[in-house]
């Protein structure tokens, strides 16, 4: 089993938003903010190439929205998901599995494309498209809080094309590639954790959008739950720190990587390096 780094270009989002309580002049002096108070993330996805299959877990906020909605965001950055897959010797078609850890628009936004009839297809046509029950349920009937943040466009078309699996609890998906269930951030969110070369990686997602958010307090304020967060934050250091589990974040424009360990001050980041790095690719 290969994993690799997926880059799919970046974004901006208020610090505000993304930090919650924990004030400005803290957060700011790591994670810095323009002077909209915008900070700069990373949409970035991982491939899991295993023998035959090619798994590709979430996969940016595409290219298909129009300006007036992505005017909000600021994309920036050379990468793009098709870029990247293609340094790799990859395209959309050799796609066999896509995980959508949840269901909003940075996150499965490349996962449906207009065609040249302008209809909506998935990107994916040869993949199996799997998410939780749980997440489908809450975003095809989401709450007023969150509703933006659901597109039809990227949700519905999946469905239809008759390429989507579901399911209700943790479960091995494949030998070595576990996805386990959180909520907090939205409901039934999926972390994978992946074991290979002897290491367990976990694909954060918006559990931990970057290593900023490992320390208790910081909980975005788009967590619908944040109470629950911190729940589901104690129970996997847990198992984090017992394990010796490596993180991936997908939106830490800084780090790519890190492990952990228990300080004074709680559960905190033990030393950052890249996907690479940690799996002995130089």
């Amino acid at each position: 089993m290969e994993l690799f780094a997926i880059e799919t270009g970046n974004f901006k989002l208020d610090g505000g938003a993304m930090f919650g309580v924990v004030p400005k002049v803290i957060w700011n002096e790591i994670y810095p903010s323009d002077e909209n108070n915008l900070c700069n993330w990373a949409m970035r996805c991982m491939l899991v190439v295993d023998g035959e299959r090619k798994i590709l877990i979430d996969n940016g906020i595409g290219d298909k929205q129009d300006q007036k909605f992505l005017k909000n965001y600021h994309l920036n950055g050379d990468d793009t998901l098709e870029k990247s897959l293609k340094k790799l010797g990859f395209s959309f078609d050799d796609i066999t599995d896509v995980i959508l850890t949840h269901l909003h628009f940075d996150h499965c936004g490349g996962s449906i494309k207009y065609n040249e009839k302008r209809e909506l297809v998935p990107a994916f046509p040869n993949a199996t498209y799997h998410t939780s029950n749980q997440q489908w349920e809450w975003a095809t009937n989401p709450n007023r809080r969150e509703k933006a943040s659901f597109l039809h466009e990227n949700i519905y078309p999946v469905k239809e094309s008759g390429q989507l699996n579901l399911f209700g609890s943790d479960i091995e998906l494949f030998p070595g590639l576990f996805l386990k269930l959180f909520n907090g951030h939205t409901d039934g969110q999926v972390i994978p954790h992946i074991e290979v070369n002897g290491k367990t990686i976990v694909f954060c997602a918006d559990l931990f959008p970057s290593s900023m958010h490992i320390p208790m307090p910081y909980i975005m304020a788009y967590d619908t739950r944040p109470l629950i967060t911190l729940d589901e934050k104690t129970r996997f250091f847990k198992e984090a720190i017992e394990k010796d589990y490596i993180l991936f974040f997908e939106h830490d424009i800084y780090h790519e990587c890190c492990n952990l360990h228990e300080t004074e001050k709680g559960v905190r980041a033990k030393d950052y390096f890249t996907l690479n790095e940690c799996l002995g690719r130089f």
